[in-house]
């Protein structure tokens, strides 16, 4: 019997609004489920805000309780009640957890895809008075278009003619990890021809503790479940190459990373008598100018290029106030590669430091030659000497033997239990240099962890033919162009999936490195093994590590969810 009240149209069915039966509320709980969690724009929305709104900042309590949250998540899914050991949570050694979700194919096959992402994010610091928002995504996009006349006039302009969200997060990449839940559940569907791992990790923004130790569990995985894998999908989002850049990209790869160090080892002296020593600092301004944005350290592959380097650190290391000059200084840099050895590498930054010592030298000469016309002295010109490391090393066991260099070394490392690796790397080397107060003054390099190894699969036919897809599909359904770069420029996980050097060609930075087997390593033999073709495509946003984060929603959980599947069926075609 029809009531009188609103017509309402399913793909089956016609229903009117009134009295609702009992196999009209069976064909809404079909059609509920058909629907599934996170299948449409406004699901994908909803999900990608409840990930932003676990303040997951690296290392805090929130980024272990955003993968609780995962595991929740999918394990109401249908598939993960069906086969509980197909989602696992796994323990780093320094007790955080990552997530591996594995649902394999109707059809039997050892093809599997990896689908990866990272759930840590950067502080709020740089939110100001709206760091309380800066995890809300709802009610600071609100804020955000509200006061949109007060904002740089690139975010105005995306708030004005687009569809965005704001807040740390929503961008860089819990946007991507969603995408990522999305195509799970849609795998355990029946939707795809090959086996889907969905791979959700921390600590990707400092160390990538998560992915170096995941590395291990994959090869544990494909040997219980018979797993090839085939590729691995990074979902890390798009970069923009310069302001305004509306381009789309695929990565067939990933960017390198190092941090070389130069510690600048002086003279002690008073203020009241400068030239009586060597200020660290006066010798680190000299490096720093020497690397900050030089061109010479840049490298080109096709239309990409890397961004030259950029000092993260330039502090001196007196530890409190007092008028003796600081004659000890440190400058670390971020410098990016592509297909560089790390032997050239090192070799160009010791070339480097040369160029820098000469330029320190002839300064002060010229600087205590003027200021020695008055008194009637002849300067004695300074002598710098370069080092590495390992070379400082080799003379503090040298002329205190081996064994109390270590024995003091393992205590500093031990008792510096607040100091991240890049401090503990400082301290080291600057501990060591104690012992060699002859060679002084010096320029020590050094690196300093994490090292991301460049990884590309330019070349891969199936990462060619997925790349290809990818182009089109984006292609019919945007208006935007496609690009296609050899290597996502933002550093990712991809890198410890490849060990495209082998060992003995990273032995001249690991021999640099202080924490090298102490409180750092890498799976090198696991990911020699693993050696996955690799590429990263994902959503459009701007603004990553910024204040201005926001996600482009429109085309994040319109178009792309589409885009994403048409490519991961020409993974199984």
């Amino acid at each position: 019997m029809r009531t009188s009240g609103k017509l309402y149209k399913t793909e089956k069915y016609v229903l009117w609004q009134g009295e609702v039966t009992a196999a009209v509320m069976d064909v809404q709980e079909t059609e509920g489920l058909r629907m599934g969690k996170w299948q449409s724009a406004d699901q994908l929305k909803d999900l990608t805000i409840s990930l932003c709104e676990y303040a997951s900042v690296t290392g805090s309590e929130e980024e272990i309780g955003i993968m609780e949250f995962v595991d929740y998540e999918l394990r109401n899914l249908p598939y993960f009640r069906e086969n509980k050991d197909h989602l696992q949570t796994h323990y780093t050694k320094d007790g955080r957890k990552y997530v591996s979700a594995l649902v394999k194919s109707r059809r039997e096959t050892d093809r599997t895809l990896i689908i990866m992402g990272h759930l840590d994010v950067v502080d709020v610091e740089d939110y100001g008075e709206w760091k309380h928002l800066a995890f809300r995504p709802r009610e600071f996009t609100e804020q955000m278009i509200a006061g949109k006349d007060e904002l740089p006039d690139d975010v105005r302009h995306d708030i004005e003619n687009g569809d965005w969200l704001f807040g740390r997060g929503v961008m860089d990449m819990k946007a991507g990890i969603a995408l990522c839940m999305r195509i799970i559940e849609k795998a355990g569907e029946g939707a795809f021809e090959g086996n889907i791992l969905m791979l959700a990790v921390p600590d990707e923004e400092v160390n990538s503790t998560g992915m170096r130790e995941a590395a291990d569990a994959l090869l544990e995985l494909s040997r219980v479940h018979s797993l090839k894998y085939t590729l691995a999908w990074n979902t890390e989002p798009v970069f923009s190459g310069y302001p305004g850049d509306e381009h789309l990209y695929v990565y067939r790869g990933s960017l390198g990373k190092i941090l070389p160090g130069f510690y600048c080892y002086g003279e002690e002296a008073h203020v009241a008598e400068p030239f009586s020593g060597l200020n660290g600092n006066f010798m680190a301004s000299y490096v720093n100018d020497a690397l900050e944005l030089n061109p010479d350290f840049t490298e080109k592959e096709g239309m990409q290029k890397t961004p030259p380097p950029v000092s993260l650190i330039q502090k001196d290391l007196k530890t409190e106030y007092s008028t003796q000059i600081p004659h000890t200084a440190v400058v670390l840099f971020n410098l990016l590669y592509m297909k560089k050895k790390m032997k050239d590498v090192t070799g160009e930054l010791l070339s480097l430091a040369e160029t820098a010592a000469q330029r320190i030298e002839k300064a002060y000469a010229e600087r205590e030659k003027a200021f020695a016309e008055d008194h009637g002295y002849e300067p004695e010109r300074k002598n710098i000497r370069i080092l590495t490391y390992e070379e400082l090393w080799n003379h503090a066991v040298a002329h205190h033997g081996e064994e109390e260099v270590k024995r003091q070394v393992s205590f500093i490392q031990a008792n510096e239990t607040h100091a991240d690796d890049r401090e503990l790397t400082i301290r080291t080397v600057h501990h060591i240099a104690g012992f060699c107060k002859d060679l002084a003054p010096m320029i020590v390099l050094f690196y300093s962890p994490p090292y991301y190894p460049a990884v590309e699969s330019a070349d891969h036919p199936l990462v060619g033919k997925v790349a290809e897809r990818i182009k089109r599909e984006a292609g019919s359904l945007q208006k935007r162009g496609v690009l296609d770069y050899p290597y996502f420029p933002g550093l990712s996980d991809l890198s410890y999936l490849q060990l495209p050097d082998s060992k003995k060609s990273l032995d001249v930075m690991l021999q640099n490195m202080p924490l090298w087997e102490v409180s750092y390593d890498l799976p090198l033999e696991a990911m020699k093994k693993l050696s996955v073709p690799v590429m990263n495509f994902g959503p459009f946003g701007r603004g990553a590590h910024s204040w201005t984060e926001r996600l482009e929603m429109s085309y994040s959980f319109g178009e792309l969810p589409e885009i994403m599947e048409k490519g991961i069926q020409e993974v199984f075609k």
